[in-house]
């Protein structure tokens, strides 16, 4: 059984739906992001012009936490139609949630990039995720997977775990 709570008030807990295997997840805020643009035209010592083009970027809320039983994660991908309904892509391609990241603030988020103008209501479902077997996973934990069903996630008010300290919080090196 999963826990999760939901971290902004009005967000929808996501839920399991029989025609699917993926869970679906909503944006917890209204975002606006601008599609690539370009910075002045630079000229370099070669006579070479140059000029650098930037994508707007956000980590969008999801507005949940989630606490998974040892041995599991999470794998978040963008959901197929994010790119056509809202001109998105995610960041690192997908994310991957392990059973660690399960404080009360261990909020789940979507690293956007946007290749066009875009607004995103909160409400909107643009990621979904599974969850799966970890490498670190016992064979107990196997066993338990094999005969368990479909996974289960229990709303709750809160998490009793030490938050890990948001995205990223690993480390670099």
């Amino acid at each position: 059984m999963s826990k999760i709570k939901i971290v902004l008030k009005g967000v929808l807990p996501p839920e399991i739906i029989a025609k699917g295997d993926w869970i679906d997840l909503r944006a917890a805020e209204d975002i606006t992001l601008r599609g690539p643009y370009s910075n002045p035209l630079r000229s370099k010592k070669e006579g070479v012009n140059v000029r650098n083009v930037v994508f707007d970027t956000a980590l969008i809320s999801l507005g949940v936490a989630m606490e998974l039983p040892k041995g599991y994660e999470a794998v978040v991908l963008p959901r197929s139609s994010a790119f056509s309904k809202f001109g998105v892509i995610l960041a690192n391609s997908q994310g991957v949630i392990d059973n660690t990241y399960n404080g009360n603030n261990d909020v789940w988020k979507f690293n956007a990039i946007a290749l066009r103008d875009t607004t995103i209501k909160a409400g909107d479902r643009i990621a979904q995720f599974r969850i799966q077997l970890s490498q670190k996973a016992t064979f107990w934990q196997k066993v338990k997977w094999l005969f368990s069903g479909c996974p289960k996630i229990e709303v709750v008010s809160m998490l009793s775990n030490e938050d890990r300290g948001g995205i990223g919080s690993t480390g670099v090196k």
